[in-house]
């Protein structure tokens, strides 16, 4: 099986290099999805890795199946008996929680209950109800992300409260209802979408039994997306990497997007301290864009002060020159971007376009 020929030198590279701790700084359009499928291929046909031992993950449903795509396509044909596991954080979760939260001795069962953002929102709402806070002052829906983004930073109900005395009248109401929405999701054997990393955390940190067995079945760790994982993320990447640390991560500062939600960039940043004996692949060629294009992405991304430095280019044409435009006001900005989707759409019909802008 020839897995190399279609891929450039820095994404051999990245494929290649199997053990020990890999930081891949992936660009925009560098081929970073291919370089993961093709070195969990390589993984299993030149490196003789049992596919059970390895596991990928990433952040949306959608990354996964494309993903487990591409990795069937490279393996079809090939007779494994068994496959990578290839998930998203929280599946990942919700499998070894189905299997081990009784470990816990928390008061759950394996047929816990997972409420989504609906169900979380309506309980949130009739903890107000009977605590009987306005709603109005305190929309169901902002409280409850207030909730999440605490569950996120690592506090439980109580430090959370602690907080809250020494701030102000808002949050004391707000910690008061994540007191109550912690007792019902318990009393109804339930876990919200946080709590199933905050649980499996847990159940890993403390239960060595439970640890050990996914350290041993897990020996070769792939994580997309790496700059946005959080804390409770990274916390998970380490227990799952006691034993050994072949551990690959592919991210890129520069597209660091989701601190609003509690991605942390300093795990990214902070990799090769974390994992000392890492290695640093990046892949700069990009398959996308224009230079002129790259040029000016890469003049602004420059002075982002947290990234680390690398240099894309393509052997793409250079492409037209970027044009810049300062419009007078609100109106006549929206009049510019009509006027210009009119004119691509009369020379392509087909063309779809969009509008990126900075706030609601």
């Amino acid at each position: 099986m020839d897995l190399l020929s279609q891929l450039n030198e820095q994404q051999r590279a990245a494929v290649t290099s199997a053990d020990g701790p890999l930081l891949i700084l992936a660009g925009a359009g560098s081929g970073k999805t291919r370089v993961i499928a093709h070195r969990i291929a390589y993984l299993i046909t030149e490196r003789g890795i049992w596919p059970r031992n390895i596991l990928a993950v990433t952040f949306t449903n959608k990354a996964a199946e494309e993903m487990r795509n591409r990795v069937n396509k490279i393996l079809a044909g090939l007779e494994l008996g068994s496959v990578p596991l290839i998930s998203t954080f929280h599946s990942l979760c919700v499998r070894v929680l189905r299997r081990d939260i009784e470990a816990l001795n928390a008061g759950y069962s394996r047929s816990f209950t997972i409420y989504d953002q609906d169900d979380t929102v309506r309980l949130t709402r009739n903890c107000l109800r009977d605590l009987g806070l306005d709603d109005k002052q305190l929309a169901p829906r902002s409280v409850q992300a207030a909730i999440s983004a605490a569950k996120n930073r690592g506090e439980d109900a109580e430090s959370y409260t602690a907080r809250a005395q020494f701030i102000d009248e808002r949050r004391a109401s707000i910690a008061r209802v994540f007191q109550l929405y912690e007792e019902r999701l318990h009393k109804n054997n339930a876990l919200d979408f946080d709590d199933l990393l905050i649980k499996a955390v847990r159940l890993l940190r403390d239960v060595p039994e439970v640890r050990e067995r996914y350290n041993d079945r897990f020996r070769y760790l792939l994580v997309d997306e790496y700059q946005d994982t959080n804390q409770l993320q990274f916390a998970l990447i380490r227990l799952l990497t006691e034993w050994q640390q072949n551990i690959c991560v592919v991210g890129d500062p520069d597209q660091s997007i989701y601190r609003w939600r509690g991605a942390d960039i300093k795990n990214i940043l902070k990799f090769e301290e974390h994992f000392p004996s890492a290695k640093v692949i990046r892949l700069e060629e990009n398959y996308r864009s224009t230079q002129n294009i790259l040029d000016v992405a890469s003049g602004v991304i420059k002075h982002n002060v947290e990234r680390k430095e690398k240099a894309l280019w393509t052997q793409n044409p250079p492409g037209e020159r970027i044009r810049y435009y300062q419009a007078l006001d609100a109106e006549s900005e929206a009049r510019f971007v009509a006027g210009k989707i009119q004119e691509h759409v009369s020379v392509e019909p087909d063309l779809r376009a969009a509008v990126l802008y900075r706030t609601n």
